[in-house]
């Protein structure tokens, strides 16, 4: 069964796609980075090439020829290279999550984004998962 975990409480999700993909690329996963549009894509992108500031993480668009040897991968369609992590940056749940050993769902901190959290939080406990919690706010104190 896919395991589910929640970020919540995060000031930049971008940002924390990047630092949850580092970690998870340090500890030999690969990462599908899925954004809901091109925008997304670009901004996401390019903040990688500057993230960490101290090392590199290889990364490539999912339609790209080397999306299936990379260790992290952007898209936003469903040409899945691999089915080991996915980091979801979407507002409503995505229909193939299942398809992945693992879903993190990244939260804002605004209220809206933390209303879209809690129904993609509900969605997964309704169809019997138990989605696990970082409150990210809770870290920075």
């Amino acid at each position: 069964m896919t395991k589910v975990d929640f970020y919540t409480g995060s000031e930049d999700k971008l940002r924390t796609a990047c630092q949850l993909s580092h970690k998870a690329m340090q500890s030999g996963q690969r990462v599908l980075l899925h954004v809901p549009d091109e925008a997304t894509a670009a901004k996401l992108d390019k903040l990688l090439w500057h993230y960490p500031a101290t090392a590199f993480m290889p990364h490539c668009r999912s339609h790209e020829a080397d999306a299936a040897t990379l260790p992290l991968v952007i898209g936003h369609d469903e040409n899945f290279p691999h089915s080991e992590l996915l980091i979801s940056l979407h507002n409503e749940c995505t229909n193939f999550f299942s398809r992945f050993e693992r879903v993190i769902e990244i939260v804002g901190s605004d209220d809206e984004d933390a209303k879209l959290g809690r129904a993609r939080f509900k969605f997964y406990r309704d169809r019997g998962f138990d989605p696990g919690h970082t409150d990210l706010a809770k870290l920075r104190t």
